[in-house]
């Protein structure tokens, strides 16, 4: 009975071998896709997810789910799916959306995990690199020369869109921002000589840069956020993250001379916002969403609740903050596709049980990345944690939690940051 208990063994191993092989290959190719091919993205990471279940059939290895990241996320799925089938809609979208905190799992305890992974995450870390270069070198471009590298010009309001039809240029950056430009920054200035000192400020001066001209505002405030809070950890960047930000300022002023698009955007609109808030768009957004999430606060409306049900409070809000509930042109003021908030956006799907898992779900996923960072802080680890804590922020506009590509990059973040923090700590990982 022992030898076809082996030949069993030996092609599970191999199973696995493969399934790691062709799961890596998805990895690499996602940055990509994530940029340029969201359906491609969609269907790479639902390639990584079912191999990770092959993988996890082949060794039955179930530590994983012992995971602080995965029991919140479980507890996020399992009521997000009850609260959308109690209130018949969108039942379909939220058993899927256990894909993305899969692909996280899959790659912080398999694909990328272990001391024998480095390379593999070195490679990762080089595919965030190219994509905030790609994304930069275009924004550039489209500043310096009227197009970008397709033909199409900055977008109406203003903003430049970089690689892109339409303004993801800022979303998509400030998502690559922190992971991509720490570790090389840190990395130049490790070097011996001025010249080296010199190529790591300038880095950090043309990533700033790069985020004021491309012109959109919460991107940009993002980002001076994460830059503080990076000084914080790394001392030896503080001079380097003075000077970035001071060549920010810089620009900002000369933005009515050298490019009054993104002064009107950046600064006069964003003035214009802040002190009208409650009648501006955005303000009337998160006010039906915490109207919605008032009034359903037990199981929420199910997943896309917001859109769905967005034009049945119509009536009774808005005259409070002075805006009419119907507007001439036949829309509903304060009404979107989603909230522009991932919190809100979890109350109005799932009620307060679906936010208080999904804050579970942020926190735990934040605490895995942190660990250890405080102490022993290096570039790859501080620039994952400060970039997901810059994209999970609460007060921050966003898109749909689980839409592409921005929840492609940030659960690939969360993914790398929990195979980093791993093999920095010594903890158990799953290992090829």
């Amino acid at each position: 009975m022992r030898g076809p208990f082996r030949t069993a063994d030996l092609t599970q191993a191999r199973i696995d071998a493969g399934a790691g092989r062709l799961g890596f290959a998805c990895c690499l190719a996602l940055p990509l896709a994530l940029l340029h091919a969201r359906a491609i993205a969609e269907i790479l990471i639902s390639a990584i997810d079912i191999l990770f279940l092959v993988h996890v059939w082949a060794t039955r290895d179930r530590a994983w789910l012992a995971r602080p990241f995965a029991r919140a996320s479980l507890a996020w799925w399992v009521w997000l799916s009850l609260c959308s089938a109690i209130n018949h809609g969108g039942l379909l979208l939220a058993l899927l959306a256990v894909r993305l905190p899969l692909l996280a799992l899959a790659l912080g305890t398999w694909l990328l995990a272990g001391a024998c992974s480095a390379r593999r995450r070195h490679l990762v870390w080089v595919m965030f690199a190219a994509s905030a270069a790609w994304i930069a070198i275009e924004s550039w471009q489209q500043y310096l020369l009227g197009t970008n590298l397709f033909g199409i010009a900055r977008y109406r309001d203003g903003a430049l869109t970089g690689p892109f039809n339409k303004p993801r240029a800022g979303p998509g950056f400030i998502l690559v921002f922190f992971p991509a430009l720490v570790p090389a920054v840190l990395a130049l200035l490790a070097r011996p000589g001025r010249a080296a000192r010199i190529g790591g400020l300038a880095l950090a001066a043309i990533s700033v840069l790069t985020m004021v001209l491309i012109g959109q505002r919460m991107p940009t405030v993002l980002m001076l956020f994460g830059l503080a809070f990076t000084a914080l950890l790394l001392p030896r960047l503080r001079l380097v993250v003075a000077g970035a930000a001071a060549a920010g300022v810089l620009l900002v002023a000369a933005t009515p001379v050298i490019s009054p698009a993104t002064y009107d955007k950046l600064v006069l609109r964003f003035s214009t916002q802040m002190a009208h808030f409650p009648t501006s768009d955005y303000g009337l957004i998160y006010l039906r969403a915490g109207v919605l999430a008032a009034e359903h606060p037990a199981f929420g409306l199910g997943f896309d609740g917001f859109r769905r049900h967005c034009g049945d409070i119509a009536a009774r809000d808005l005259p409070l903050v002075g805006r009419p509930a119907a507007p001439a042109d036949g829309s509903i003021a304060g009404c979107n596709i989603h909230p522009h908030n991932y919190y809100l956006e979890a109350a109005d799907n799932s009620g307060l049980p679906g936010l208080a898992s999904f804050v579970a779900l942020v926190l735990t996923a934040l605490g895995a990345l942190w660990q250890g960072v405080w102490r022993r802080p290096d570039g790859l680890r501080v620039g994952l944690f400060v970039g997901a804590l810059v994209a999970l922020w609460p007060l921050a506009s966003t898109s749909a939690f689980t839409s592409m590509p921005n929840a492609g990059w940030v659960f690939l973040v969360l993914g790398l940051g929990f195979a980093a923090g791993d093999q920095a700590s010594g903890a158990r990982v799953t290992n090829l």
